[in-house]
């Protein structure tokens, strides 16, 4: 699959910066040599306002005619399928190529290079070289993200007339973060639904044996057991065998998108940190992973983003709706505003939140809190990764340690409250928990 864009923009000419400095300091250089009665200052004036009037004459026509069209500078860029796979880190690459090209040809081309989420690279290049520039760009982050993108500018003779900044041709992709295998899975102290794969503790139609009781109207025919009525031998009294029934489980998985964060914490205030995996991709993972081991057993899912304010997906099961779960995590993004919850949201009875988040504030321990009081069972993921505060001063390590402070105090707040806690990263720490916590349900 390759997606490509492209825009037009007419080019209007301004003097650079280079010609008005010649022509300024030419200017003084002439009156100084004027005033002083000496040519030195002269000689030094008189070649740049020579050079400014040469720049001046060769000025790039704006307007169109038959002879010579509206220059028009038109840039293009395009993403291809995954290339292949880096032999270092196992990170997926995209082909990418950008172009630009102008009517009139003029001299250069500056180009704003946009690739990934690095900071753009200022380049310039003769026409010929801009029309197919090709390259790798390294998938590092899932979700919305700009993969490519270019800006072009005119660059006439000698540099003495630049044109305006284009518009930007960007190419954006949503990456689908991986789905990790979850084997043992928690479930909600009550299950409630009606279909499902989960042994509930109330009798139905299921595959369990439960015990053998009299038959009361409503009972099957076909679930009399002759055996115990024969072994009874009360003339008009019919035992039947009694199974447990299957439910399923509603699973509510609330993502905090408000803070993206890396594990170098140097990084943080940056407008563009170095490619490395975030506590979003981390979140995005998990909820995927967990949307989709849910979903496969027929447990009824829904989502909610604490960063957003809009509509929660209740949970419901299905294919259909497990890809519109699906999508709305690939869709999360930072919104870099704090987006505050008046109230938290109503759950289903007897459900079972996640709350996936990195606890530098108090919303999401409010949550879990007000949903473990309602008798909710909620699990808090810690989604951030590892820090590494080697290239910090000495502040902002005392920052960095009273933020490392204020996360314990809310994380030990969580299991006092009820609130059991589940780290994702580490995959031997993630197996050994999940499997804890499905023990312990177990017990329950």
């Amino acid at each position: 699959m390759t997606d490509r864009t492209s825009t037009s923009t007419r080019t209007r000419w301004m003097l650079s910066p280079s010609l008005a400095a010649a022509v300024i300091l030419g200017v003084i250089g002439v009156v100084v040599a004027f005033v002083m009665s000496r040519p030195e200052p002269a000689l030094v004036g008189a070649p740049l306002l020579l050079a400014a009037a040469m720049g001046w004459d060769r000025r790039p026509s704006s307007t169109a005619s038959a002879d010579a069209p509206s220059d028009l500078v038109t840039v293009t860029a395009s993403v291809a399928s995954a290339a292949g796979v880096h032999d270092d880190g196992g990170v997926p690459v995209l082909s990418v190529e950008l172009g630009a090209s102008a009517t009139q040809r003029p001299d250069a081309l500056q180009l704003r290079l946009a690739l990934g989420g690095a900071a753009p690279v200022d380049a310039v290049v003769t026409p010929r070289a801009a029309v197919a520039l090709r390259g790798e760009v390294p998938v590092v982050h899932s979700g919305r993200q700009q993969v490519a993108g270019v800006q072009a500018r005119a660059v006439g003779a000698d540099a003495a007339w630049v044109g305006e900044p284009g518009e930007e041709a960007a190419v954006d992709r949503v990456v689908r973060p991986r789905q990790l295998p979850v084997r043992s899975l928690p479930l909600p102290a009550r299950l409630l639904g009606l279909t499902g794969q989960h042994t509930s503790s109330r009798p139905g139609d299921g595959g369990e044996f439960r015990d053998i009781d009299l038959f009361h109207p409503g009972d099957r025919l076909r679930r009399i057991d002759w055996r115990a009525t024969a072994r009874a031998g009360r003339a008009g009294e019919l035992y039947v065998r009694r199974t447990t029934a299957t439910s399923d489980a509603a699973v509510h998985l609330v993502l905090d998108a408000r803070d993206e964060l890396g594990a170098a914490v140097a990084d943080w205030p940056r407008p563009y940190p170095r490619p490395a995996v975030s506590s979003l991709d981390v979140a995005r993972e998990a909820a995927s992973s967990l949307a989709a081991a849910y979903s496969a057993v027929g447990d009824r899912v829904g989502f909610d983003d604490l960063g957003e304010s809009r509509r929660v997906l209740p949970p419901r099961a299905g294919a259909r709706h497990r890809e519109r779960v699906l999508r709305a995590i690939e869709l999360t993004v930072p919104n870099g505003v704090p987006y505050q919850r008046v109230r938290a949201p109503r759950l289903s009875p007897g459900s079972l939140a996640f709350v996936l988040s990195v606890f530098l504030d108090d919303q999401p321990l409010t949550l879990a809190l007000t949903w473990r009081a309602a008798g909710h069972r909620v699990i808090a993921v810690d989604v951030l990764p590892a820090r590494e505060g080697r290239d910090l001063p000495v502040r902002d390590r005392l920052a960095l340690r009273t933020i490392e402070l204020e996360r314990r105090v809310r994380l030990q707040q969580l299991q006092a409250g009820g609130v059991e806690l589940l780290t994702w990263e580490d995959p031997a720490v993630r197996e050994a928990a999940f499997l804890a916590l499905t023990t312990r349900a177990a017990r329950r």
